[in-house]
């Protein structure tokens, strides 16, 4: 069994290609808002709507996929490879069964629940009108997800890095072709950029196919040896996985109702909140991305038998992210108006997205601390609790978002003030439970 290094090069070793590979899927989705943005002020809200929605149906696997990870981290941590392979070919099973089923539920409620929520009606048809194609690409979306778990859980992470650049490639270019009918394809509008989004999606799973059987020792692992199912196996698989499943839609899924919220508000209002949520996501890269190291580490420690050392990788992960958001937040403050112009030309609506700008680039800062902290928690195994913190948190941000809307009726500028909320919360939370909670003898 391999020592597990913790130290800042091993952190940022695990940590960068994973950013590498969220940078290119930001471009993808900062691309889509951004050709969006200059087919129509419509195009951009509604896309902010279908897609937040999509992602919380999707972060249903998303989270199984990020409990599967944890328990293949621990796996390797203890250098138990065989139960590795075992782990995620019954993760393949179920993620195969919840995508068919996700994609049944998208192409059949997805139109009567936006129809119910929506009050613009040519959002309400722009939305579905997306969400009809690209619903099709969960089915794709879910066994990429279960490939990202079992690299980040064996801590091989550049193929992530490789992946997702080459679906940045493709989907910048099918966007280019589909949404505008340049290179004589259709001109489909709002429809291309889904369609582009799940060709995409289905090439990088035979990227993940092809590199996994060449580079990965198969059996090594046991990977791909499609056993008869163990119910204890997935008893542990569901005790993790399942809280985050939960969390993890609940946490998409506020933010869906914090953009139904801010529709209310205008379609004005909702194309600003879309361009400062591309721009968000894109500053919150690294954040994420830290996490996962942090996440896998304190997996891997606990299976190595030392839990003294999941609080200093914690805390030294949690020094890299804030240095990178602050070196993005840096650059951004150098000219914003630049940032806003890549989606749009429109100089009223550059000069009203800013303030907006100025409030998520101190929110930005908040996040490496909690994240962290939060994604520490689930590395210990215990996901439950980790969802009971999540439900709190959400509970007192969407408080606060109505209020903000509904009762001091703020502009855009001041609802996006809920971001703190969050971000303090959660890390206030995290820390608590980190701090006085009995989480080292954790079992997955």
């Amino acid at each position: 069994m391999v020592k597990i290094q913790t130290d800042y090069k091993n952190i940022w070793k695990i940590a960068y290609p994973i950013i590498l590979g969220s940078v290119a899927q930001n471009i993808i989705a900062l691309t889509d808002t951004a050709f969006l943005g200059h087919l129509s002020e419509i195009a951009l809200g509604a896309a902010a709507i279908a897609t937040i929605f999509y992602f919380a149906v999707v972060m249903l696997g998303w989270g199984f996929g990020l409990g599967t990870q944890i328990v293949i981290a621990r796996r390797y941590g203890e250098g138990n490879y065989s139960r590795v392979g075992k782990t995620f070919d019954h993760a393949l099973y179920f993620l195969l069964i919840l995508a068919i089923l996700l994609l049944g539920f998208m192409q059949i409620q997805a139109p009567p629940i936006l129809k119910g929520i929506v009050q613009s009606d040519a959002i309400f048809q722009a939305s579905t009108d997306y969400i009809s194609v690209r619903a099709w690409g969960i089915l794709f979306a879910c066994v990429n997800l279960l490939f990202r778990a079992f690299y980040i859980g064996i801590a091989r992470t550049k193929v992530i890095s490789w992946s997702t650049a080459f679906m940045a490639v493709i989907n910048i270019f099918l966007d280019y072709a589909l949404i505008f009918g340049n290179f004589g394809f259709p001109e489909m509008g709002i429809k291309g950029a889904a369609l582009a989004s799940v060709i995409a999606e289905a090439c990088v799973l035979v990227f993940f196919m092809i590199y996994t059987f060449r580079k990965i020792p198969i059996d090594k692992y046991k990977l791909f040896r499609f056993p008869k199912i163990d119910k204890e196996l997935y008893v542990r698989l569901l005790k993790v996985s399942f809280p985050m499943m939960i969390q993890n839609f609940l946490a998409l899924s506020c933010w869906f109702v914090f953009f139904l919220l801010v529709e209310k508000m205008g379609e004005r209002e909702l194309a600003i909140s879309n361009i400062i949520r591309s721009i968000y996501v894109l500053i919150m890269v690294p954040v994420w991305a830290f996490a996962s190291a942090a996440n896998t580490l304190v997996s891997q420690v606990l299976g190595e038998g030392e839990p003294k050392e999941v609080l200093p990788v914690i805390y030294r992960t949690i020094k890299l992210s804030f240095l990178a958001v602050l070196a993005l937040v840096g650059v951004s403050l150098l000219s914003p108006e630049l940032v806003i112009s890549i989606y749009t030309e429109e100089t009223d609506l550059i000069l009203e997205t800013k303030p907006v700008l100025y409030v998520i680039f101190g929110a930005a800062l908040l996040f490496p601390i909690a994240i962290t902290l939060f994604q520490g928690v689930s590395g210990t195994g215990n996901t439950f609790h980790a969802m009971l913190i999540e439900i709190v948190v959400l509970a007192c941000y969407l408080g606060g978002v109505y209020m903000l809307i509904e009762v001091f009726q703020l502009s855009i500028s001041g609802v996006w003030v809920s971001e703190y909320f969050y971000a303090g919360f959660l890390a206030f939370g995290s820390w608590l439970y980190l701090r006085f909670a009995n989480w080292k003898e954790s079992k997955v």
